[in-house]
């Protein structure tokens, strides 16, 4: 089930990356993206990135490694709460 689940995410995140002049055009631009990305072009690089980030957690869904990732980008701060 996994597979179906990253697979769908991939393929939404890819269309958001492909479509974000659409996305801009229905949603408007965002004020963070605008004043941090840039000046004209930041909300279409904003939604690019977004749509890169949500392919990799597709990927990391389907291939079921994101408990593994979650818990290495976690260990740092989970190493505290750990009794010993």
């Amino acid at each position: 089930m996994h597979i179906i689940i990253g697979i769908i995410i991939m393929a939404i995140s890819v269309a958001i990356v492909i479509k974000s002049e659409w996305m801009l055009n229905n949603f408007g631009s965002i004020e963070f993206f605008e004043h941090y990305l840039g000046s004209s072009g930041g909300t279409r690089l904003g939604y690019k990135l977004i749509g890169m980030l949500f392919f990799f957690i597709g990927l990391l869904i389907m291939t079921n490694m994101i408990g593994d990732f979650m818990q290495w980008m976690l260990s740092p701060l989970l190493k505290y709460s750990q009794p010993r």
